[in-house]
């Protein structure tokens, strides 16, 4: 165990030095795969003693990406990184796809560098004289779409003439040229962009990608499977390594274990314990998956726990929230507590620490502590009289010190290589009521002496969080040691991090506030609420987290593709299929009488036979109405839509043959189609379209408000971009359509109700709905990405 944690130690000061964050490289070395293969790269190179961050970055690609087939070639490529003749992702990207065809192979040298572009320099002049050619070529599209031109094919078509130029100049030209050409951005550009599809499919059915259920792992049918048992609390926790040489060996004594089983029963207890400082998000789901699960799993007990240890941060607003969606998400709490229902208990066993020698009231300004850690000295404080503390203590306690010129720190090791063990912050002072304790207390606990002594007072048998907790480990076990309490089992995973999306409160709280999205529950945002807004069933959350399990494997973000495949699961079982058209184009059907009006059935479940709740009632009459994207002017072979002469299939109705189009005054524009329709549905043709028709003659269907959601964000990891994250929201992540048409059924729906708008995707109704106009909001397409490879 010394021998492991001596190896972390310098692996991480080894990843350190090569320009990795403090962040990537300890998800690095908790990843024993990736660590060997970094470690390895590093020594190959020969930049043991440190390297600039971006060649650090690319040798870290080099860990995790480089081609297995072709270990051999492996020297020459980082040869190639360290001189700097390699010095961009795209380089190295075209290196990885030459090693992985040539593998073990010998080559050509001057054909690699070719591949790589190895001693290609391109200009800023290069890059204006391309960009400008590649716009003289698509001006008229580009004046036609304006800001909803693809800027990525742009940048596509720059690539295939520049392929090694520096994207980040590119974005910036690109951006220069839009600006010039276009000017600034208008109103009119945040509209609906053009409708890209023009080949419906014949039938909805197929519209989905049916996807073969891949059979469970062992890990998804119990991924609580290695959990340890209560009664097996007595083994060594951790191993914490002080300075002056000393190995703290953290477990609980026989005594210490028998009476917490017999206090528990010998049944398992966890804690989901959020912070009521904001919204939860996906991540969240995870987390409560852990612990609700673990105790469902085991027949045990979870306590919902609000850390509720700062007065300043926490809301009952927040609260409120956090009680509805942990039952929104199926789970039963054993008991509702606070971090604050233990203030008098947190506070004696404060004095107590202080009694023993391990605690000591500081007046170190939060500055000075910052300056005294890096420098790892002792606070000039920190050996004053156990008497002397403990007067001063009770003078913070009765407010007689004022906020700011004291607290309480641990004596822990100002020495030690784990900056978790620099005399953290026991206590602290604030002159501010607390939403669930009152105004009683002025001195408050921390995160750090709060957490782990809760969980030792509630028994707590498995305390389970996410890996960048994995350093306050020592820090845990030292304080309940140090107070001879009995000591949890932890354990930490890895954190759910999702792509186009942000999950820092922090962005949270700025998209929020600065009117970005529509509050914290709007369907654009992963919070837990939007998703439950948008649609998203509790059920396919905690399935998507099952199956993406609970490992220690860190440093991933799992595909938007895979949580948006678990919804379609479900809702393709559950929500019913109706029809909507989003953007009507009038369709006359002259060989119908203008009072008539069929009333067809159309089927909710693709499979129903005669069961009559599995049909409803469409009208059929002489005014119906197609989407405007299923008509076009010219036919060809592969689309499959209304064209003038040719004939479609009306989903549950007739097929119509178009013999005439209307135009507008501009003589593109089309305003009305005239069709016939075949009663006796004798012509079989290959498409099939959703519409609606009037109920009716002359009154218009029912008019429904839809709203489009999309991704947030347009690139994949938007809180890689630092300080320029905002400039990657996606202009057109909502879509109103404020007059769509439905069948006369829909009117019916009530707020929450989902469904599958034939064709278009699911839907469900939005709480904004009145008496006057339903209003849905776009869970998911029908299109399935993930199935198709994504991860």
């Amino acid at each position: 165990m010394v021998k492991e944690d001596e190896s972390r130690d310098r692996a991480l000061e080894l990843f350190l030095k090569i320009g990795l964050d403090e962040r990537t490289a300890k998800n690095t070395v908790a990843n024993n795969k990736v660590t060997a293969n970094l470690t390895a790269v590093i020594h190959e190179a020969s930049v043991t003693d440190g390297c600039e961050k971006s060649i650090g970055n690319l040798l870290y690609s080099v860990a995790t990406k480089y081609p297995a087939n072709a270990l051999v070639h492996r020297p020459t490529l980082l040869e190639y990184i360290v001189s700097s003749k390699i010095k961009t992702t795209a380089q190295l990207d075209a290196a990885f796809s030459f090693f992985s065809h040539t593998g073990s192979e010998s080559f050509k040298l001057h054909e690699f560098e070719e591949a790589c572009g190895v001693g290609v320099e391109v200009s800023e002049e290069d890059i204006e004289h391309t960009v400008s050619e590649i716009f003289e070529e698509r001006a008229s599209s580009i004046l036609e779409q304006r800001y909803r031109t693809n800027v990525g094919e742009l940048f596509g078509h720059v690539r295939k003439k520049l392929p090694w130029a520096d994207q980040k100049s590119v974005k910036q030209i690109i951006d220069k040229k839009m600006l010039a050409l276009l000017g600034e951005r208008t109103a009119a550009d945040d509209e609906k962009p053009a409708k890209k599809k023009e080949k419906p499919v014949k039938v909805e059915e197929k519209k989905v990608a049916v996807v073969a259920a891949p059979q469970p792992s062992e890990e998804e049918l119990n991924p609580f499977k290695d959990f340890p048992q209560p009664e097996d609390n007595f083994k060594v926790h951790t191993e914490i390594f002080f300075s002056d040489d000393r190995v703290l060996r953290c477990c609980n004594s026989k005594e210490m274990l028998n009476k917490h089983l017999t206090v528990t029963g010998g049944k398992v207890f966890t804690r989901f314990p959020p912070e009521p400082n904001g919204y939860l998000h996906i991540g969240h789901a995870k987390a409560m998956f852990v612990s609700f699960g673990l105790a469902k799993e085991r027949s045990g007990c979870c306590y919902l726990r609000f850390d509720d240890t700062n007065p300043e941060a926490e809301k009952k607003e927040y609260i409120d929230h956090i009680k509805e969606i942990v039952d929104w998400m199926g789970w039963k709490p054993f008991k509702i507590t606070y971090a604050s229902d233990y203030f008098q208990e947190l506070y004696d066993l404060a004095v107590e620490l202080i009694k023993r020698g391990h605690a000591y009231v500081d007046h170190q300004t939060p500055d000075e502590i910052k300056e005294y850690r890096e420098k790892k000295m002792n606070s000039p404080w920190r050996d004053r009289p156990v008497a002397e503390s403990l007067k001063l203590f009770e003078d913070m306690r009765r407010g007689l010190i004022e906020e700011g010129k004291a607290t309480l720190r641990m004596k822990q090791d100002m020495q030690s290589d784990n900056y978790n063990m620099y005399d953290l912050i026991a206590y602290r002072i604030k002159f501010t009521p607390h939403p669930h304790a009152g105004d009683k207390w002025c001195v408050y606990p921390s995160y750090d002496y709060a957490h782990c002594i809760v969980d030792s007072l509630e028994n707590i048998t498995h305390s389970l969080c996410t890996l960048e907790f994995e350093t306050r480990r020592a820090s845990y076990y030292w304080l309940l040691h140090a107070l001879d309490l009995y000591q949890p089992y932890v354990w930490e995973y890895s954190r759910l991090n999702v792509t186009n999306t942000v999950m820092s409160k922090r962005k949270l709280n700025y998209l929020v506030t600065k009117k970005f999205v529509d509050g914290w529950d709007d369907p654009r945002l992963m919070t837990l609420a939007g998703l439950r807004r948008r649609g998203v069933t509790s059920t396919s959350i905690n399935a998507f987290v099952r199956g993406i399990g609970i490992t220690r494997s860190d440093g991933s973000t799992i595909r938007l593709d895979r949580l948006e495949y678990h919804i379609r699961e479900e809702l393709n079982k559950t929500a019913p299929r109706t029809m909507v058209v989003l953007y009507p184009l009038k369709v006359v059907i002259t060989n119908l009488d203008a009072g008539s009006v069929m009333d067809l059935e159309a089927k909710k479940w693709p499979d129903a036979q005669t069961d009559t709740s599995a049909i409803y009632q469409v009208p059929f009459s002489k005014t119906v109405y197609i989407e405007r994207s299923d008509f076009r002017m010219k036919d060809s072979k592969d689309y499959y839509g209304l064209a003038p002469g040719k004939t479609v299939m009306l989903r549950y109705a007739f097929p119509i043959k178009c013999t005439n189009v209307i135009l507008a005054d501009d003589k593109e524009t089309v305003v009305e189609i005239h069709a016939e329709y075949d009663p006796s549905k004798k012509t079989k043709p290959k498409g099939v379209l959703h519409w609606v028709a009037e109920s009716s003659h002359g009154v218009d269907p029912l008019q429904v408000e839809v709203r489009l959601f999309d991704k947030l964000f347009l690139s994949e990891s938007p809180a890689e971009l630092g300080n320029d994250w905002l400039s990657d929201v996606n202009p057109h992540s909502k879509v109103v359509v404020p007059c769509a048409y439905a069948v006369p059924s829909l009117g019916e729906a009530k707020v929450g109700d989902r469904f599958q708008f034939e064709r278009l995707g699911y839907f469900v109704v939005d709480r904004d709905s009145t008496s006057e106009k339903l209003v849905f909001n776009r869970t998911v397409t029908l299109r399935d990405s993930y199935g198709k490879g994504g991860k």
